[in-house]
Order: C-alpha cells, then structure tokens, then sequence
C-alpha cells in the first residue's frame, strides 16, 4: 500500500492497519500471544512489540502537543538523534519489562485514539506541506504521523506474523 498523502489516507491506513493488528494478534490463542519469540530481538514477545507502538505515540503526541503550544522540543528527546535512537528504543524496552501484556494492550488502544483525534484537528495541508511548522524541519508533519502510526503498525505485523508463522511452522 502506498504511504499516504492525504489526512484522509493517513486516517484510513492507520484505522486499517491498527484493526489488522488487532485482528492478527486474536487470531492467535491466549498462549500463542503472551510466548516468547524464538527469533533474537530487541522485542522478545507481543507485549514488547505493543510497548514500543505505544512509547512512539507518547513521543508524537508529547511533541506535537509541546510544539503547538509554542514550547520548543525535538521528536526525539536528548540526548537522542537519528544515529542514537536504537537505544531510546531499548529504554523503551526496559521500561515496560513489568507492564503486563494486558496493559500493554490497554496502552496502546488509548495512545491511537488520542493520536488519530490528533490527526484529526490537522487539515490535510497542515499534515502534508514540508516545511510548513518551523519544528518539523524539512519534512511533514504527516510524515512522522505515519511513521508513528500506520507504517509502525506493518513492522508490528510483520514481526508478529514471524512469530505466529514459526508458533504453527507455516
């Protein structure tokens, strides 16, 4: 599916996206959901891979949020960058090692819902014009939406259906 360019597509792929997750996830029994990964990962089970979708949430919503209001702040909090951000992920991970897998669940329906009523206050210029907020750089705002949102929500799938496809050996 092509990256969106629309505040309709985006809404659409990420609603979409978000209920195959969801979907893939209840496809699989209680225990086939909460089993570890037999692949080496950062992410070592469901729970993990729900965690991270929801810390990425926290990081749009605190900055969108934070910079609409006039406060200054970067997507990626200090001492983060590009080059770095592989270890705010494992701080991710490490946070959440005590978050139960149905709270992991809880966390991350709430975060999409407060993230898609985010999108929705955008017009579709607002999401998709380069440039157009001084904070987001050269990029769109609605390129980091879909980067949190519904391109994060395949990588969540393919990781998943890894799992499920080694669980049944299919």
């Amino acid at each position: 599916m092509a990256r969106p360019t629309t505040k309709q597509q985006l809404l659409e792929q990420s609603e979409d996206n978000f209920n195959k997750l969801f979907f893939l996830i209840n496809s699989m029994t209680i225990e086939e959901q909460e089993k570890s990964f037999s692949f080496e990962d950062r992410d070592k089970n469901i729970r993990d891979v729900l965690a991270h979708l929801y810390e990425w949430h926290q990081l749009l919503l605190k900055w969108i949020n934070s910079n609409q209001s006039g406060k200054k702040l970067n997507f990626l909090p200090e001492p983060y960058n590009l080059k770095t951000y592989p270890q705010l992920n494992i701080e991710f991970w490490e946070k959440h090692q005590a978050t139960s897998y149905q709270e992991s669940i809880l966390f991350l329906q709430a975060s999409h819902a407060e993230v898609m009523q985010l999108i929705e206050t955008f017009t579709t210029e607002e999401l998709f014009t380069k440039g157009l907020f001084s904070w987001t750089g050269t990029t769109s705002l609605g390129s980091y939406c879909v980067s949190a949102t519904s391109s994060h929500y395949d990588w969540a799938m393919k990781k998943i259906k890894k799992h499920k496809k080694d669980l049944t050996g299919e």
